[in-house]
């Protein structure tokens, strides 16, 4: 009481009271709960068109007619009109040199011929592993120059992570833990019943947890070091969660603007698990989801989980040719994209997809004929464009509506407007 009136009062200001206050606000109605972590990712997270293609597909043909290995170089051009078609993602399949052993000829085949390039999900030889490019696309000069040709175009890279080796990789001397080895003394190769692949080693990560998690880091900011900031994940859902939770904290501790998409086409709970372990954006089930019931139940599922996982929808991958696209006629892939670029802000085609191409390799079966999996596709898309047998002009207005109307660009304003006809 004998203090001055500012000795008495000034405390209250001080840096002690204002932290109390700040632990503490002064709210009505308003409890205090746990603190929660929220990571806010950049906005090519929520928003963006993708173009998947095969630079090993960019070299065109010989004198012969024969298909030529394609370059980092010939693949410049396949940046410049997918940027021309207004996409923002280039997402290109494995780039690692290609396993000689049990190697698959086309479509699928066991009995490759002395050409046959394999298929680029099989990593590994003699050449190198995860880290290394195919010695027919280039150098490491040649995919910088790549990456930062995109950039110039306004085009981001997006490159495959599988972790899986093929039989002649270096990890299968240089870390025999990363694989399983059954009684006889093999070494257990992927199936996917009814799918079996011989020229594929699934990882192991049981037999030493610390040391596939370290390779796999490593491989990982490899490519980040070279301007890779997002990554297509190959079955992740086939890996363990806490494996996954681990890497991408660790790779987003020191680069938090890289991104992962999922390819994971598992059941609900694992996809938005995936996510809730920091998948940016996840595969999903557009592909086969075509009557009106099933896309309104798919576009509020969508809906619903968009805070904490996105789903990407890509109307065709070389994996699936979905059945509509095989006997649905030229309208169904216009119809199809027009679905997808406004059904989500993230949406994808793979190549080939604007040619119409639509066979299958047996009837009944999701699978290309001819699969560029499995052999090089060279296609004159400029031959198409010019004799308006391509949907090169509907994908790119598409792109471009979708760059000019912010809502096409988020997801939690998706309503649908009741129609009774169950056509429309």
């Amino acid at each position: 009481a004998n203090l001055p009136l500012g000795a008495r009062v000034g405390p209250a200001f001080g840096p002690e009271v204002r932290a109390l206050m700040h632990e503490h606000p002064v709210r009505e109605l308003v409890t205090k709960g746990a603190s929660r972590q929220v990571w806010v990712d950049r906005k090519r997270a929520a928003y963006g068109s993708w173009y998947e293609f095969f630079p090993r597909s960019t070299g065109g043909v010989d004198a012969t007619g024969t298909p030529v290995h394609g370059t980092f170089a010939t693949a410049r051009s396949e940046l410049e009109r997918a940027a021309a078609m207004q996409f923002d993602v280039v997402y290109l399949p494995p780039i690692h040199p290609i396993g000689e052993v049990n190697r698959k000829g086309p479509n699928n085949t066991l009995t490759p011929g002395p050409t046959d390039p394999g298929s680029p999900w099989a990593i590994g030889s003699a050449a190198g592993g995860h880290d290394a490019i195919h010695p027919e696309l280039g150098s490491d000069d040649d995919f910088r120059a790549f990456v930062a040709h995109a950039a110039e175009l306004g085009l981001e890279v997006a490159l495959d992570l599988a972790l899986q080796a093929a039989p002649d990789h270096p990890w299968v001397t240089e870390h025999p833990e990363l694989f399983t080895t059954l009684p006889d003394g093999t070494i257990a190769y992927a199936e996917n019943p009814p799918k079996k692949y011989q020229d594929i080693y699934p990882i192991n990560f049981d037999n030493d947890p610390e040391s596939a998690q370290a390779e796999m880091l490593r491989i990982t900011l490899h490519w980040v070091e070279r301007g890779v900031r997002i990554f297509r994940v190959d079955n992740p859902h086939t890996k363990p969660p806490s494996f996954w939770a681990r890497l991408i904290a660790d790779v987003k501790a020191e680069h938090p603007d890289v991104l992962f998409l999922a390819e994971a086409f598992t059941r609900p709970a694992r996809l938005w698990g995936l996510a809730r372990l920091g998948f940016t954006q996840s595969y999903t089930y557009f592909t086969w989801r075509t009557a009106k019931g099933e896309l309104t139940e798919f576009g509020e599922d969508l809906r619903e989980h968009w805070d904490e996982g996105r789903g990407n929808l890509f109307v065709n991958t070389p994996d699936i040719l979905p059945e509509h696209l095989q006997v649905g006629g030229l309208g169904m892939f216009a119809l199809r994209a027009a679905l997808a670029a406004t059904l989500s802000p993230t949406w994808g085609v793979y190549a080939g997809y604007e040619l119409y191409e639509h066979e299958a390799v047996k009837p009944g079966s999701e699978e290309y004929l001819d699969s560029e999996k499995y052999e090089l596709r060279p296609r004159d898309f400029e031959a198409a464009l010019a004799e308006g047998r391509s949907l090169e002009p509907w994908l790119t207005r598409l792109n471009e509506i979708r760059r000019a109307h912010p809502a096409l660009q988020q997801m939690r304003t998706l309503h649908f407007h009741e129609v009774d006809h169950d056509a429309l």
